[in-house]
Parts: structure tokens; sequence; C-alpha cells
């Protein structure tokens, strides 16, 4: 991220390069003090991009203080594993209604209801609601289905709206309303429970104050190509060390919208399932915590499901995500600061729901780089270390010890996926675009639909069905953009490296490949599941004929 890192011990002979590039400048170049660029000059110009540049760089560290913070926090905390107050004896187990929130998931439907019928809970005291949205094929078969496992005895029931009114949100408020259970699991259409999963966690609600309990996303296809291996482990930062940390040392922890369970009361006492944000579980979560209640997250206990095998999909979840828990932020954060809580709490929250700010500060601080280059060529070299390193440490080497931490606490192979950590740092640069349209729709209060991630049913390394699948989105401009901004950085590559500019190359090249990355993936992925389904298309016919 960082242009001018190591530049002051290459400084004589780049100015003999220079000067043989522009000889007409040298006596400008002496007159300077030796300045290595003829264009420097410490105007407007220069202090502004300076000003931006620091600016940018200090936030984002502070950010990264804080997530340096939550590794430290995480360690400390590991072992504080959580135990239930009591145990539940068979007959006073409490009725549970899982709930199968659906929106055109006709290759996933089946999978995920059988799954959930193999769960080990009594019979009497399990209802299954299948909360179906659908507009296509997934209609029928998810009804079929339903019918199926009721003729087996399942106390299971099918509920279609007509409409999307509140989307996911709207769909889980209807079946609350003829839910019989006191307590409600939920599973997206991804997910593929195991049998154990509610055994796992219903001990816990013996604590009448515990309004929700989920266990860790594991991930059925983790291996499946580069960008669900990237995914794996950025997911897995997430719920190893910020979901374990914020739980363990009293903060606000969000439920993540699957795998896990409420308490009806818990959702109803704090407002219910509202339909303003795109993220209506990270919602309900605050909103349920300012209200008193206790959540409980199980680290070492894993719910497996397909994560997306196709970057557009990838994109799209994570856009839906960035946006709603920015606008969760606009909606609780001034509830949240004016709550008796500890300021410890109020400071976590805050950084919780503004981190995605970082996104479109990502973007400012990619079109300052070649400007830079100019403003700080000759900068001395204590200069760098002094303000540069330590903005640069908790800028960027804490992101790789934040998903580092991830990796090592959950792999026994650990040295694969640790050689993935700077391609996930570039990941995450590739994504400022999409997320920062995203954060500047919330903050200026625009609306947009809830935007699904379509599932294939993808789980074996050499299925390759999805790309003839429907459900693919559309890749639109942004493609080009990223595109761009690759070969912008493309550019500086080669600029750095004729200047023998070698120590700034590895940072540049995170921000070639997260750009590059994105837009050939979403170009190429398009249109060859485009090719395969009009080669798929006549065969489909011919075998109905």
């Amino acid at each position: 991220m960082l242009f001018s890192f190591f530049q002051s011990a290459t400084t004589p002979s780049l100015t003999n390069d220079l000067c043989n590039d522009f000889p007409g400048y040298c006596d400008a170049i002496t007159r300077t003090a030796g300045n290595i660029s003829p264009l420097y000059r410490l105007d407007a110009f220069d202090w502004t991009i300076l000003i931006l540049y620091f600016a940018i760089l200090t936030v984002l560290a502070v950010y990264g203080g804080y997530r340096v913070k939550q590794v430290i926090d995480f360690w400390r905390y590991r072992k504080f594993i959580p135990e239930p107050k009591g145990k539940f004896v068979e007959e006073d187990l409490p009725v549970i209604t899982v709930q199968l929130p659906l929106f055109n998931e006709m290759y996933v439907v089946e999978r995920l209801v059988k799954a959930v019928t193999e769960i080990d809970y009594p019979t009497e005291k399990f209802e299954i609601q299948v909360l179906d949205d659908s507009t296509d094929e997934t209609v029928k078969l998810a009804e079929a289905t339903v019918a199926k496992y009721a003729k087996q005895g399942f106390d299971i029931h099918y509920l279609h709206r007509s409409n999307r009114t509140g989307f996911k949100a709207g769909a889980l408020e209807q079946g609350l309303k003829i839910a019989k259970g006191e307590l409600l699991a939920i599973f997206d259409a991804d997910f593929v429970p195991k049998p154990d999963c509610l055994r796992k966690l219903v001990d816990f609600f013996t604590d009448p104050l515990v309004g929700c309990a989920q266990m860790r996303w594991s991930h059925i296809n983790g291996d499946y190509n580069l960008l669900t291996r990237l995914q794996t482990i950025m997911l897995d930062g997430h719920f190893v060390v910020e979901q374990t940390t914020r739980n363990r040392t009293g903060g606000f922890f969000n439920f993540n919208g699957t795998a896990g369970i409420w308490r009806r009361r818990a959702i109803a006492l704090s407002g219910g399932w509202q339909q303003d944000t795109l993220t209506e579980d990270t919602d309900l979560s605050f909103r349920a915590q300012l209200m008193g209640w206790k959540f409980v997250y199980l680290l070492d206990e894993e719910a497996p499901a397909e994560i997306p095998v196709e970057i557009n999909a990838f994109k799209a979840q994570q856009r839906r995500w960035a946006k709603g828990v920015m606008q969760v932020g606009i909606k609780l954060y001034p509830r949240i600061w004016r709550a008796p809580l500890p300021l410890r709490v109020k400071l976590e929250m805050f950084f919780r729901l503004t981190g995605n700010i970082s996104y479109p500060l990502m973007i400012v601080l990619s079109f300052l780089q070649f400007p830079l280059l100019l403003v700080r060529y000759n900068q001395p070299f204590y200069h760098l270390m002094i303000l540069d390193l330590p903005l640069l440490f908790f800028s960027s080497i804490s992101v790789f010890l934040f998903y580092g931490t991830a990796v090592w606490y959950l792999d026994e192979r650990r040295t694969p996926r640790m050689l993935h950590l700077p391609l996930v740092m570039g990941l995450g640069i590739g994504l400022a675009f999409s997320n920062a349209r995203a954060v500047m729709e919330a903050l200026l209060g625009i609306k947009s639909d809830f935007v699904r991630t379509p599932k294939y049913s993808v789980e074996q390394t050499s299925d390759e069905t999805w790309k003839a699948k429907k459900y693919k989105r559309k890749r639109g401009l942004l493609p080009l953009l990223e595109l761009g901004f690759s070969v912008y950085f493309l550019l500086a590559i080669i600029y750095a490296a004729r200047l023998h500019m070698w120590g700034t190359i590895p940072f540049l090249s995170l921000f070639f490949f997260g750009f590059g990355y994105m837009g050939v993936m979403s170009i190429l992925q398009t249109t060859s599941g485009r090719r395969l389904l009009s080669l798929w298309r006549p065969i489909a016919v011919d075998r109905r004929t």
C-alpha cells in the first residue's frame, strides 16, 4: 500500500537515471538540494496529497489497531468455553420450530430439508417451517419435498408468500406468528446442519436470560477453487477471532442470520424482525442485547455451509453485508451510545458498525499512489521509519495477524493456508469499488432490494455443473472499472521497477491482484456460464422429448 518505503537506499542510481532521461533538468535537481524528482515542489498540491495520504492511513491504522486488540483478546479468552447453566431432561426439552427461509433455491432445497429431518430431537417437540418466497420452479419442488416428509410423520409445513415484503425478515416474521416453538432455530438454504446441532445449543436456554445461541460456520466446498479458499480464510477470521472475542469479553455479539437458535420471547420483547436494513439479523441482535438478553457463541461447534463459487455472487453477498451493517450503525449507534453500557463496549460497537468505511478510503488511497511518487520521493529514510512504518503495521500487517490467527487456530496443516494470506488481503482490496458503493448508498439513505446469494449445491471439486445453472448474476460495468485500476497498478509496478524501487512492488502487487482478479473472473465466469448454458439447453430439450 506504500510506494516510498525503501526509496532512499536507491537514491544515487535513480538520480543518474533521471538525469540521463531528463538532461535539461539536472540544474533544477541541483538547485532543489539533490531532490531526485525534477517535478518535485513542496507546494499546495504536495501538502494536499500528504495530508490526505496520512489522514487516510491514520484512520486505517486506527481500525488496524482495533484488529490487533481483537487478536490479543482472542488468545487471552480462547479457553473460556461457554457452559450451559443446566441441562434439560428429555421430557422437559422445549419445543423448537426450525425455520428455513427460501428464495429461488431449486438446487439446494431438497438437501436442506433432508438434513433438517435428520436432526436428533424428539419428533413431538420438533416443528419445521419452509418459508418460501420463490418465484420459479423452487415452489413446486419445495412443496413436493415438504409433502414427502409430512407423509413420513414429520411436523413440517410449507408457507409460500406471493410477495417478498420485508424479504427474509418478512418471511421469518410471518412464520413466527404461527410457529409452535418457544425456541426458533434458523438455517439458510446453503446450510447442511449436523444431526446433533440442536442438542449442542438447546441446554444454554436453561438460563432464562439467554436470548440467542449460535455455532461457527464451516465450509462444505472450501477447497473448490481459489475464490472459495480465500473466502474460507476471510470468514474464519470473522467467526474465529471477531465473534469469539466479542462474545467472551462481554461485548455485543451479532447473530449471523443462520445456524443458531432464538428464544421467541427475546425476539418479541426486542421489537421483532424489522425490515428497514439488509442485515435484519445484526439489527435484531443488537436491539436484543440493548434489552439485556445474553448471547452464546460456540466456537468449537460447527454448522457446515456452501459458500459462493462464483465471483459475482460473492461480491453481491459482501455488498449486502457491507450496506446492511452500515444501515444498522446509522439506525442503532445513537441508541447504543446513550445506553448505560461500559465505554469499551460503545467503542467496540463503533468499530464494528463503521469498519466498512475503509472501502471508500481505500479507493482514495489508490488514486494517491502516483502523486506520492513525486511528492515524497526525496524524503529522508528516518521520516519513513517514524511516520510510515507504524501506520503500515497497524493498517496492513494487522490484517495478516487477524486472518493468520484464525488459520493457526483451526488448521493442523497451517502452512498452505498461511501462504494464501497475501491473496486474502488482495481480495479484500478488490472489493473496494463494490463495497464502497454499498457504504455510500447506506450513508445517503438509498434503498435497495435484498439480493440473494445463489446456491448451486457444489460440494465436489470436480463439479462444474453450476456454470450451466440459473441464478448467475450479471456482471455490469463494475468489472471494467476494476480492470482499469488493475492496469493503473500494473503501470505503477513497471514504473517502480524502472526506477529500481523494488521494496514498493509487493504492496503494489496486492492492489494489482485484487482489482485484476475481481475484474477478470467477473467477465470470464459470466461468459463461460452463458456459453455452457447455450450448449446445455438443447440437450435438456432433447431429453424431455
